[in-house]
């Protein structure tokens, strides 16, 4: 663009408040915001009537004076107080109190004028959200065992949903233009996915900003989580750019997270869709029922998903198409959920959807049920470790045997819920199915693989389901400093020896500096039990720091 065009405000779309925000900060002082953005101020031409204005004052010298309707001058203080006391015209009437849009509020006024001249249509589907609940719980668990942390939201994944569905989809990732006056579409070459993101300022009042991840096509889900979080908090910490808010294809809209089931979100121009999500829960109807009702009905939580769409260049059967194949990918289709979790390195295989089986409680076809409940339970106490983590190369994909597989047995995602006898697991008699699986996933298939079934004794065997079969508790703040603390003693005298000792020939720690806490936990615990002697047998390795 040439240095005297001003910059049309379709060009920031939705973020134009934000822009129109930065510019009187720059014009009340430059150094407030950056040097991106002070160099794109030096020869921006505000479209906005107020801001032309404040520019004129400030570069005249002098300070412009608005002045009210006399409407407004007249009621002062008219909303205020009861009907009696507001003011009242010579005809008895209530005056009006008017007031001019002003700032933000003034370009979402003008951007949704522009927005009414898009002819646009919505479809509306609503999604089934177990399997989409069930896996998110999967990744944030294993998540919240690793180093690195993080969270993963539906929105992430739904996000991801509809990046692939365009993916597939590309004659959706366009826009209405025009060419001389003849109508054209503009067919974008990748997908920039704008994420709506709800910002309240220092006054109270809220503003929607809508930067994009660029080229989402090309990333895969982990890049795609990364950059998404980076965006978020980046505008919660007012540090996004202009380059973030440029070339947006396709928006994704989520009012869900404030309750809202369904919405009808504004088209803005040069865009072809966007995607409103709805927020996820039980139907109405069923909002007030007892949990364990549910769990025995098959019922659960939905997601009404909407896709508005220009009517001009996209037609109701690809925007309805758009839906189901998000629909599909939130059901499991093309493997979505195994891309998901191995881009993530989950060791493990994802959740699969299934059509609820649940005959009466009672009937020979439910004791059947209760009896694979605890198949299941034996399998993963003999085959657990067959599924634990011990590859931390990664060398192999994740592999689900099938009597370690609920599915095998007729269990599905709906019977998580449902409650089960145990046999004794952590001394209770009835679980729900996930809370089982929890346990048994805890104690054989996680970092330790244990192999113990094969022994003769009774005694010994439920003694050691005892023992590991029980629930996790986290590591406090004084433990994992004792910890580190181990660590650093482990790492500090390997250092010494190499300095002090140069050319000897020793069998140091280095790779398995992680026996030491594990020692000092072991002993601690066994001081503890009352033991008062260890013999242990060691290796040359480490021998020393032992």
């Amino acid at each position: 663009m040439s240095e005297s065009q001003p910059i049309d405000p379709t060009d920031f779309g939705p973020n134009m408040w934000l822009v129109d925000e930065m510019y009187r900060q720059f014009l009340e002082d430059p150094n407030l915001v950056s040097e991106a953005w002070q160099e794109f101020f030096e020869d921006y031409q505000p479209h906005s009537l107020t801001l032309q204005a404040k520019t004129e004052g400030q570069v005249n010298g002098s300070r412009k004076t608005e002045v009210g309707t006399p409407e407004v001058e007249a009621s002062g203080k008219a909303e205020k107080g009861s009907p009696e006391e507001r003011p009242k015209a010579e005809d008895g009437s209530p005056v009006r109190n008017v007031v001019a849009l002003k700032g933000a509020a003034a370009v979402v006024a003008e951007r949704m004028e522009a927005s009414r001249e898009i002819p646009t249509a919505t479809s509306v589907r609503t999604i089934p959200a177990k399997l989409l609940e069930v896996n998110r719980l999967i990744i944030n668990n294993q998540l919240k065992r690793l180093t690195q942390g993080g969270k993963v939201s539906f929105t992430h994944i739904i996000g991801w949903a509809i990046v692939r569905a365009l993916r597939d989809m590309p004659e959706l990732n366009v826009a209405y233009t025009e060419v001389d006056g003849e109508p054209a579409v503009i067919r974008y070459p990748t997908i920039n996915l704008g994420l709506a993101i709800d910002l309240e300022r220092k006054d109270g009042s809220r503003g929607l900003v809508v930067p994009n991840v660029k080229m989402a096509d090309t990333l895969d889900f982990k890049q795609f989580w990364v950059v998404y979080e980076e965006l978020v908090h980046r505008a919660r910490q007012g540090r996004l750019t202009l380059d973030d808010f440029a070339g947006t294809t396709v928006t994704l809209t989520n009012p869900g997270t404030i309750g809202t089931v369904q919405s009808v979100p504004r088209l803005m121009p040069d865009q072809g869709v966007i995607v409103g999500l709805g927020a996820i829960g039980y139907p109405p109807e069923y909002q007030g029922a007892d949990a364990s009702f549910l769990a025995r009905q098959g019922i659960g939580r939905v997601v009404t998903l909407t896709s508005t769409y220009d009517h001009r260049v996209i037609q109701g059967a690809q925007s309805g198409e758009l839906l189901a194949r998000i629909h599909g990918f939130l059901l499991g289709e093309g493997a979505f959920y195994d891309e998901i979790f191995a881009a993530l390195t989950i060791p493990y295989t994802p959740a699969r959807w299934a059509v609820d089986d649940n005959p009466p409680v009672g009937s020979p076809q439910w004791a059947e049920k209760q009896a694979n409940v605890f198949r299941v339970i034996n399998a993963y106490r003999v085959r657990g470790h067959l599924i634990a983590d011990l590859d931390p190369l990664r060398q192999a994909p994740p592999k689900m045997y099938p009597e370690l597989d609920p599915l095998f047995y007729g269990l599905t995602i709906w019977d998580l819920d449902r409650e089960f006898a145990t046999g004794g697991i952590e001394g209770a008699q009835m679980m729900p199915l996930a809370q089982i699986l929890a346990r048994l996933r805890d104690a054989y298939c996680r970092t330790l693989g244990i192999e113990y079934m094969h022994m003769q004794e009774t005694d010994l065997k439920r003694w050691i389901q005892e023992q590991v079969e029980v629930r996790r508790g986290d590591v406090s703040h004084d433990e994992k400093l004792r910890i580190l603390r181990k660590l650093n003693q482990a790492e500090a005298f390997e250092r010494f020896l190499h300095t002090k000792y140069v050319g000897h020939k020793r069998f140091g720690l280095e790779g398995a500096e992680s026996l030491i806490p594990m020692l000092d936990a072991l002993l601690g615990a066994a001081s503890t039990a009352g033991m008062e002697e260890v013999v242990a047998g060691m290796a040359h390795r480490g021998r020393l720091n032992v």
